[in-house]
């Protein structure tokens, strides 16, 4: 079932990225939340977490803030989105992606599941587009394959760091099985 703060969610997130497209094949941004969120829904997560999800975008990509969101949606789901929100996008790319290696190995179950949702359909997105588009996709990121490469294995390693195999969640088996295929194609 859809609660009303779900709702309240997409409306907020579909507002908040208005006009923003994906970097390769621009279609409307607010595709990825929503598909990252529907991950965390259809594997039965809380709805915290598919909240999460819908907004974890929000503050490293728009005009958005923690402040705003713990307003309208709580302290815990502020706190799920920092978790999982970059440093500022002036810093460089290689800082940027290992602190959040480093800041997703140290994190909650919780915050590792919406990483893997993330990362999962980024990493599916990737391997759509290098289908279509070819090795010119590359050229709308700021770094190239290699480099995306290194940084969805390290950020797979520290998604999994501390974690059981016996615990593992579907999600981190489905994140396994794409970073394969992305390393290996």
């Amino acid at each position: 079932m859809i609660t009303n703060q779900i709702m309240r969610a997409i409306t907020y997130a579909t507002t908040m990225h208005d006009g923003q497209r994906r970097k390769v094949d621009q279609t409307p941004y607010i595709a990825h939340p929503f598909r990252v969120a529907m991950l965390l829904k259809e594997h039965h997560c809380h709805n915290d977490l598919v909240i999460a999800g819908l907004l974890h975008d929000i503050v490293e990509d728009t005009e958005g803030t923690l402040e705003e969101i713990e307003s309208i949606f709580g302290e815990n789901i502020s706190e799920l989105v920092q978790s999982v929100t970059e440093l500022e996008k002036t810093l460089p790319w290689e800082e940027r992606k290992q602190h959040s290696i480093d800041q997703i190995r140290e994190a909650s179950f919780n915050v590792k599941l919406i990483t893997c949702a993330d990362k999962i359909d980024n990493l599916q997105s990737m391997l759509d587009n290098e289908t279509i588009y070819g090795n010119s996709m590359w050229h709308a990121f700021d770094r190239g394959k290699s480099d995306q490469q290194w940084y969805y294995q390290n950020m797979y390693q520290s998604v999994i760091t501390g974690v059981k195999p016996a615990d593992f969640h579907p999600l981190m088996y489905l994140f396994k099985a794409l970073l394969d295929e992305f390393l290996h194609e």
